[in-house]
């Protein structure tokens, strides 16, 4: 099993990234590809979640160990996948996260793909108390990715690719419209920023 590869970004798109390690690249699943830049110059950590199937082996890729940990704890509630934990752990942000299962909030959880109310409700049951361990460097994580380097897109393009990464985790047709009328009237500067700002769009109340 891998516990993180250590590379260069060779290519970003909507639901995932490929890392290059000694000249193998590896296609990694990821809740937010555009954290990640393109740079052959530069070597990042991606620590790595590998599923196996009968049918498959799938890596999914995180910028921390917690956001690994959050993920995996996830996938152990009955019920939620590897899509919907990628969609729910890319969602507006930790905070809110921690506090809707802390506080039983289950009309929060059910805004992500794929999370009915029996779901939430078993999210809740497994998860609450449990992630308060892990918070305190997870917020350290996402202040850290919270400014990233211009990706050199036109904003068109920027919220398409935005838009094809909420497609890619899971959200409906009416979700992206939704994205897409909140994102069309701001000025961002990359991809993720769009990225972050649609995921706000669509779960918030």
């Amino acid at each position: 099993m891998f516990e993180y590869l250590k590379g260069t970004i060779e290519d970003v798109q909507p639901g995932y990234i490929v890392v290059d390690v000694n000249g193998v690249g590896y296609l990694v699943y990821t809740s937010n590809p555009y954290v990640y830049q393109v740079d052959s110059n530069e070597e990042v950590k991606v620590f790595i979640h590998q599923a196996v199937t009968d049918s498959s082996q799938l890596l999914y890729g995180f910028s921390s160990r917690e956001l690994k940990s959050i993920f995996e704890k996830l996938l152990n509630v009955s019920g939620i996948g590897p899509k919907s934990a990628l969609a729910i752990i890319a969602g507006n942000d930790p905070q809110s996260l921690l506090n809707a299962i802390n506080t039983e909030n289950v009309t929060y959880l059910t805004k992500f793909p794929g999370v009915g109310q029996k779901t939430a409700k078993q999210i809740i049951l497994d998860l609450k108390g449990k992630l308060d361990d892990i918070a305190p460097s997870l917020f350290d994580d996402f202040t850290a990715e919270s400014q990233p380097a211009s990706d050199n897109k036109s904003d068109n393009q920027a919220l398409e690719d935005a838009l094809e990464a909420l497609s890619e985790l899971g959200y409906s047709a009416r979700d992206i419209k939704k994205a897409r009328k909140a994102l069309e009237d701001i000025e961002v500067t990359t991809t993720e920023d769009y990225l972050r700002q649609g995921l706000s769009a669509v779960t918030k109340f």
